[in-house]
């Protein structure tokens, strides 16, 4: 196994490993390197969605999204380039924030993927939090924010007055590092507790901006055959959507994680 930096602000390429073969000493070295640099891509995987699965499971119970899965595996779903009109994932997100336990990390593998264009950028929300002013990460260190589903339930055709809706703290302590990240996504936080909307907009817009600054970011080029899990504990992420029809297809699939308060 040999290892390099996929960017300055985050990020580890691990190669010469098949994950297929690995066993609990590769996997506890692999959790140390995720834990440090929050997104790990092993090239040149040859993966069958249960291996894929198999794999996952190493870091903990996957999690079923709520709006569709593969026919004979409900835990990954497909993510297909159906235009930039039809791609729901154009924004920073992290993904179901609107749970109650969010899933600890995604993983995507690549069986499809543009000559060109189709990155998945993120951005640490660590270093986020870590440059904000004393005075703000004191007020923010407080604040605990409403979060929902009901923009993607209607995307999907469900009752977003069935979405799911979550409260997470806006600065989540990392539970295996100890580490502050800022927690809030303009996909899902509708607003701080105890806050109207109109309150809280001047407060989360110049957070929205503020985290995905360009020297919090990395990006990942995709290769058929790669696969890459990243922590949605501290990062958003973003579906670069620059490749027009090319083809794109991934699976994805999550693990479960905790509770944030």
């Amino acid at each position: 196994m040999k290892t390099r930096p996929m960017s300055a602000p985050l990020g580890l390429i691990v190669e010469d490993l098949d994950v297929r073969t690995i066993d609990h000493s590769h996997w506890q070295r692999l959790d140390e390197l995720f834990c440090k640099h929050h997104v790990l891509v092993f090239p040149g995987q040859q993966l069958t969605p249960a291996e894929h699965q198999t794999f996952a499971e190493h870091w903990g119970e996957l999690v079923p999204f709520p709006y569709g899965g593969l026919p004979d595996y409900p835990n990954i779903i497909e993510l297909r380039n159906r235009g930039k009109k039809g791609d729901v994932n154009q924004h920073w997100h992290t993904d179901m924030s609107y749970a109650p336990a969010p899933p600890k990390l995604t993983m995507l593998y690549a069986l499809e993927t543009p000559a060109l264009g189709g990155e998945t950028a993120f951005a640490n929300q660590i270093l986020a939090y870590e440059e904000l002013s004393v005075g703000i990460k004191r007020l923010l260190d407080d604040l605990v924010a409403e979060h929902s589903a009901e923009g993607l339930a209607r995307l999907y055709g469900a009752d977003s007055k069935e979405a799911m809706r979550a409260e997470h703290p806006v600065v989540r302590v990392h539970e295996d590092s100890g580490e502050r990240a800022l927690y809030i996504c303009q996909a899902f936080t509708r607003r701080f507790k105890d806050w109207t909307r109109a309150e809280s907009k001047a407060l989360l817009d110049y957070l929205y901006e503020h985290s995905v600054r360009p020297e919090f970011q990395a990006r990942h080029q995709w290769r058929p055959n790669d696969l890459v899990m990243w922590d949605n504990r501290c990062l958003l992420h973003y579906a670069v959507h620059d490749h027009g029809d090319d083809p794109r297809l991934l699976h994805r699939l999550q693990i479960q994680g905790n509770p944030t308060s």
